[in-house]
């Protein structure tokens, strides 16, 4: 039986080199972030092109020990598909190979608004649930935070944060790549953050009894993902075959559909007009629900292949 720890698991047990994954959509300042936790800078920051397009992994010794992070591509980016991005990040966990020791979901110190939660709903449905116990919350722009407030006070404001942080055991840090360079072992300084930053994916480790998240691991999530992918997909045809019948059932009992394929129909399947407009209308719906990407978009991929078709999907034209 292969062996996924570091070689023990007693309490206090600090790793001699740790791999780190960032995670989070572009523009959060992830590349900085990976240079601020190693107090030089080692990957390229580009802010005219924030988006990373593939994974880079970089190691370097962190008080006296090695540390690899790993940037990865930004979620939730419109010119890049959903195949490409998942295959992305199967390469971040090979990078890292035998896997990370926890992952960083990196967001700024502001307003999280929904594309924020639709991130985070990204990264669980790439790496499941079962990575949350691997993972911090890192937030940048520190900067941002008014005086006297903590990021725990900052995340306490709004209960979808809470919730969110919550699942990932509690567990977030605030740096600034910018401003909070020069200070020294007070709350608003790098060197304080990372170091604590540190100290928190200790205890994940010591947590997860010295377990990496392993490349196992991934696989059995992109097994259940491929599972409930495969449901969603089959639930969207069935909400076009619904939709479907039901427009063809009541065009076919209005009379608003060419009679005569009708009638043809139901002269050689033994059915009234009405019954197979209803199964012309649930292939229509079936294939207009093939790309929908959600229950509703099935719905409306259908009503509009009718309304397109002038009320009459089923005439030859």
């Amino acid at each position: 039986t292969q062996s996924y720890t570091d070689g023990c698991s007693a309490p206090g047990y600090v790793p001699k080199s740790l791999r780190i994954v960032l995670l989070g959509k572009a523009g959060t300042g992830k590349s900085s972030l990976a240079n601020t936790i190693f107090g030089t800078t080692v990957f390229t920051v580009n802010h005219f092109d924030s988006s990373v397009c593939v994974s880079e992994s970089q190691t370097r010794q962190v008080n006296g020990r090695s540390l690899t992070l790993i940037d990865t591509p930004g979620l939730m980016t419109p010119d890049r598909s959903e195949e490409d991005i998942n295959r992305e990040m199967v390469r971040c966990i090979t990078e890292c190979a035998p896997g990370p020791h926890a992952f960083l979901i990196v967001f700024k110190v502001e307003k999280f608004t929904e594309q924020e939660q639709a991130v985070f709903k990204e990264i669980c449905q790439h790496f499941s649930e079962e990575a949350l116990k691997y993972t911090a919350v890192m937030f940048t722009h520190g900067d941002q935070l008014p005086e006297d407030m903590t990021i725990q006070d900052f995340v306490s404001m709004n209960s979808e944060l809470r919730d969110l942080v919550e699942k990932c055991g509690g567990r977030c840090h605030v740096v600034d790549n910018k401003y909070w360079k020069q200070g020294r072992g007070h709350y608003r300084s790098n060197q304080f953050q990372v170091a604590e930053l540190l100290r928190t994916i200790d205890r994940i480790t010591e947590a997860n009894n010295g377990r990496w998240y392993t490349n196992e691991t991934l696989q059995e999530a992109e097994r259940q993902i491929a599972k409930n992918i495969a449901y969603d997909k089959l639930l969207t045809r069935f909400v076009g075959v619904a939709t479907g019948a039901v427009l063809g059932f009541l065009l076919g009992v209005f009379s608003t559909v060419e009679p005569s394929n009708l009638t043809a129909i139901s002269k050689n399947e033994s059915m009234s007009p009405a019954l197979a407009a209803a199964k012309q209308g649930a292939q229509v719906g079936w294939d207009a629900a093939e790309k929908a990407q959600s229950l509703s978009e099935a719905f409306y991929k259908t009503t509009d292949a009718f309304w397109k078709n002038s009320l009459n999907p089923f005439s030859k034209k």
